[in-house]
């Protein structure tokens, strides 16, 4: 008898040692990428959120800034705090358009506010 060659008890058929059915390792690959999307989700939101309080600041500091501004400076402070309003508005749809729909631009957000 060669060394090997005879098959002993403890030895399992192949098919015995994977019983994971195929439907089960979908389902699991299913499940890792739906929380992988989500914490992306999550994590451009917070980004987004971040952006939202910076362009907030800056708003508050072109106010303060048009109240002691000259009359030569006034109209870009009031071109830089109608651009960040548009951001700002875009940016909040943004954060409330999770469910879906078409958050618009910028530019789309302005031209509404002009109308």
């Amino acid at each position: 008898m060669r060394f090997g060659s005879s098959r002993t008890a403890a030895t399992k058929p192949r098919k015995e040692i994977n019983e994971t059915p195929m439907a089960e390792i979908i389902q699991l690959r299913e499940f890792q990428a739906a929380r992988g999307r989500a914490a992306r989700r999550n994590r451009e939101e917070q980004s987004l959120e971040r952006a939202l309080a910076i362009m907030r600041d800056n708003l508050a500091v072109a106010a303060a800034d048009l109240c002691e501004a000259p009359a030569v400076a006034q109209p870009e402070l009031l071109g830089r705090i109608e651009q960040l309003t548009a951001l700002i508005r875009y940016g909040m749809r943004m954060v409330g358009d999770a469910a879906g729909g078409s958050a618009g631009g910028p530019d789309e957000a302005n031209a509404r506010s002009n109308r």
